[in-house]
């Protein structure tokens, strides 16, 4: 993967209660930290959610990975690269970059697969050809701070 500046990237602080006995995070924490990140990569190339559903689509996940590389530790600001991996026909998948941003550790890597359905009855459907542009175009340079730097 290339530098998170290439790509979006979604800036989180960890907070002290995203932190297990070992004082570090828990690992199903990183798991809530895509699902940020990509939902604000989605909301940045596609308009916020409701916008989608008015247009009669969603999406739903359908598989996320996870391969931690070190430990995030409390008050450790991560920055969250995302970009799209693949767009096929019902589908698409995002990579997920996160790293220290102070010492640069890598701290994991992430990829969700995402399928588009309907709104109404949640059937997949091929993704609308505006919606894929937006996907491979992604958001490079965009920076969401949610860390208070």
């Amino acid at each position: 993967m290339s530098s998170s500046h290439a790509h979006f990237t979604h800036l989180l602080r960890v907070r002290y209660g995203e932190c297990d006995p070992q004082n570090v995070v828990f690992n199903a924490r990183y798991a809530d930290y895509a699902d940020i990140a990509a939902t604000e990569f989605m909301r940045a190339i596609w308009g916020d959610y409701a916008s989608l559903v008015a247009q009669g689509i969603e999406n739903q996940v359908v598989n996320l990975n996870i391969s931690w590389k070190s430990s995030a530790k409390f008050d450790d600001v991560i920055a969250i690269s995302v970009n799209a991996s693949r767009v096929g026909n019902t589908s698409f998948s995002l990579a997920l970059h996160m790293k220290e941003i102070n010492s640069g550790r890598n701290i994991a890597e992430a990829e969700v697969v995402y399928v588009m359905v309907d709104a109404t009855h949640f059937n997949k459907m091929p993704i609308p050809e505006h919606l894929k542009d937006a996907l491979e175009m992604g958001a490079p340079g965009t920076v969401i701070n949610h860390a208070g730097l």
